[in-house]
């Protein structure tokens, strides 16, 4: 908040945030809208957004009000012409859906179908409607919301929706994508899901191309859950990413997100109506669609680590599963040849597999398959019980499916059948050295 001397004086000019105000500072004249102050730092200091888009902080010597900024949408506004039919556009938070972005500062998504119209004019040519799910920053996420989405997409399914794009932070999206792959099977329609690295107040922002190819392509024939985002630096394409195959590879660039072990489906620009398959993929499928929401959230997912203690493996008891990210092939500090210096970790996990609790091998490497048939290490494990050899699932997709699997059955042997058997395109028959 701003100091309450700023208060009063914002107050007694009748300016309120979002507001177009004009500031005199050490000579010089400042224009834009006036932002929130961020809770931290000088509350002196007053927040505006410049017309290039970058926010400033700037001692003000005077402030003047230029233009009162227009009066909120209702957020219970609908497009009557689009209610239902044509693609639905679910809001689950993230940067590509907030309002306080694109405007004035204020903590409100832009979800209605007015207001993305509004906010992205191209979106006009499809016919679309809107809900807002929640709003989140998605990692705060977790299986709870996994099924709120779950049950929105299907009730927009089953209401005849051709498509569905669920707009979502980018943090832990392909954590939820993969989750609902395996929750949805011989889907009749796509699910797109679809981010933005960079907000729209930055020239860089690539939200509104991201955007319109995840509508363009929730409108092609294909039966997949996809992520939908830029496929280099540049503003000439989207990729469309197996949802269980997909990582978010770098903190900011805009091309962050990369199949794994695979080639992306399609690479997609709306502008042109390219829509190139680079994989093979499923095409919609309307003998009749699978649903199985149940989750198990107790599970545990694991970095493997030098100096990691076994008395914390040990704790990992009270967890319904656990997927260790293990090194190389899938590897743990297991004391295979009974070095005193070492503090292996194979007790404890054989402890917790002997007790009916599945634990499940990927690798901390970006690349690869597991194999731990190789070394001693990896077949001490595999012969403990350790789920996972042969598998090229990443990290997240083997949490996710942990979490899935165990919604499913509490059974160990079929535990381990259902984890090894590819239900999504998470497993692949082989790994082709070009996709490294």
């Amino acid at each position: 908040m701003y100091s309450q001397k700023l208060f009063d004086i914002l107050k007694g000019k009748g300016i309120s945030i979002g507001d177009r105000v004009r500031i005199a500072s050490g000579g010089h004249e400042y224009a834009g809208l006036l932002m929130p102050r961020p809770f931290s730092g000088d509350p002196e200091i007053i927040v505006i957004k410049l017309d290039n888009g970058y926010n400033s902080g700037i001692r003000a010597e005077s402030i003047e009000l230029v233009q009162k900024a227009p009066p909120k949408a209702s957020r219970e506004e609908e497009d009557p012409a689009h209610a239902k039919g044509g693609v639905a556009i679910l809001g689950c938070g993230g940067t590509i859906a907030s309002k306080i972005e694109y405007k004035t500062g204020a903590v409100y998504p832009s979800i209605t179908p007015r207001e993305l119209r509004s906010a992205f004019p191209a979106l006009e040519k499809w016919n679309i409607h809107s809900k807002q799910i929640f709003s989140l920053f998605s990692e705060d996420m977790n299986a709870h919301h996994w099924r709120l989405l779950a049950d929105a997409i299907e009730a927009e399914v089953k209401d005849g929706s051709e498509g569905v794009v669920v707009m979502h932070g980018t943090d832990t999206m392909n954590y939820t994508s993969a989750a609902i792959s395996y929750m949805f099977q011989r889907l009749p329609v796509p699910i797109i899901f679809v981010g933005s690295q960079r907000s729209s107040d930055r020239p860089s922002s690539e939200n509104e191309m991201n955007l319109l190819n995840s509508v363009f392509s929730a409108t092609q024939d294909i039966g997949e859950v996809a992520v939908c985002m830029h496929a280099s630096t540049d503003d000439n394409f989207c990729h469309l990413h197996k949802g269980s195959r997909v990582r978010k590879m770098h903190t900011s660039r805009r091309d962050a997100f990369h199949s794994i072990d695979s080639t992306p489906l399609f690479a997609v620009d709306y502008r042109t109506s390219r829509f190139e398959a680079l994989s093979e993929y499923k095409k919609r499928d309307h003998t009749g669609m699978s649903v199985k929401k149940e989750l198990n959230d107790n599970v545990a997912l694991i970095y493997v680590h030098p100096n990691i203690k076994p008395e914390f493996i040990s704790r990992l008891s009270d967890y319904d599963g656990v997927v260790l990210m293990g090194t190389g092939l899938g590897h743990v500090p297991i004391d295979a040849f009974g070095a005193k210096t070492v503090k292996g970790i194979y007790a404890p996990v054989k402890e917790l597999i002997d007790s009916n609790i599945p634990v499940v091998m990927s690798s901390q490497c970006i690349s690869g398959r597991i194999c731990m048939r190789v070394y001693t290490n990896g077949r001490l494990l595999l012969d403990a019980g350790v789920i996972g050899d042969g598998a090229d699932w990443t990290p997240e997709a083997a949490y996710a499916k942990l979490c899935w699997v165990l919604g499913q059955t509490k059974d160990i042997k079929e535990v381990r059948s259902l984890m090894m058997k590819d239900v999504a395109g998470e497993i692949s028959e082989r790994s082709a050295l070009e996709e490294f």
